[in-house]
């Protein structure tokens, strides 16, 4: 079926930094010759509605690595507040003059971009009512497809009015945690939770280690890896999921032996 081209304007932000208190410079660790980030943005590059991608670090010297692997990669870089966020998030939007804007943490190079396409079609739907689009709020995909979409005048309400750090410091939680003010759409994979009981994001070593034996079992044979491949092949590699199993917020798989085969 064809896609209906958007005629709204859709940017893609990827927020990274070097300075992660956990895992140091973890979007420029590298997988396959290539970096975190740049796999990242690889995947990102797959959605099949027109989309702008830029990324978003901080002005601090130590981000220059950031921008050097941006121009690497032929990516616009944004450069703003370290601590603020939601201000970074705003004008980046601002400059790029975007009508929709996603928020995508960096350290999700696992993601599956027909997740994000999933947001885009509701946007696209005629006289859509939300102001912001997530699978958040509840998840249910694995950790590390986290999706949120909003419109530029929602991202511009929450920046003028939210003030407390943990606003300005994540970007989005004035949104979603004042619906009176906002109408808010979530959208399910359609499963069980997978969100607690699988986890493909980065910020620790065994993160990396995880990510690191998918990409090598799964990218050399199909770039295109999905988040079901990913889960079939930790059906058949139990030892790959225990990588980093016990940073899960709830450690399923060790309470709930022989189970992986049944997701």
């Amino acid at each position: 079926m064809e896609k209906n081209i958007p005629s709204e304007k859709y940017l893609l932000v990827v927020q990274a930094r070097t300075g992660s208190s956990r895992l140091p410079e973890k979007v420029l660790k590298t997988v396959l010759g290539r970096s975190i980030l740049y796999r990242m943005v690889e995947r990102l590059r797959r959605i099949t509605f027109p989309v702008e991608i830029l990324v978003a670090t901080s002005t601090e010297k130590n981000d220059d690595a950031i921008e050097k692997e941006c121009e690497n990669m032929g990516l616009p870089c944004f450069r703003g507040s370290l601590r603020n966020l939601l201000d970074r998030h705003y004008q980046a939007a601002l400059t790029y003059k975007a009508d929709w804007v996603f928020k995508i943490p960096s350290d999700c190079p696992l993601i599956d971009p027909t997740i994000i396409e999933k947001a885009i079609e509701i946007s696209q739907t005629p006289h859509c009512p939300f102001d912001y689009i997530s699978n958040l709020h509840p998840a249910s995909w694995p950790d590390g497809n986290d999706v949120e979409l909003m419109r530029f005048s929602c991202l511009e309400k929450a920046w003028k009015e939210a003030s407390l750090d943990l606003e300005l410091e994540h970007t989005t939680p004035y949104i979603w945690e004042n619906p009176e003010k906002f109408l808010i759409g979530n959208f399910s994979s359609g499963k069980e939770d997978l969100s607690r009981k699988f986890r493909f994001t980065l910020d620790y070593i065994e993160d990396y280690h995880f990510i690191e034996r998918v990409y090598e079992a799964l990218y050399p044979g199909n770039p295109n890896f999905s988040c079901e491949d990913i889960l079939d092949f930790l059906k058949i590699h139990p030892e790959v999921f225990e990588l980093n199993a016990h940073y899960l917020g709830e450690y399923w798989y060790k309470n709930h032996p022989g189970q992986l085969k049944n997701i």
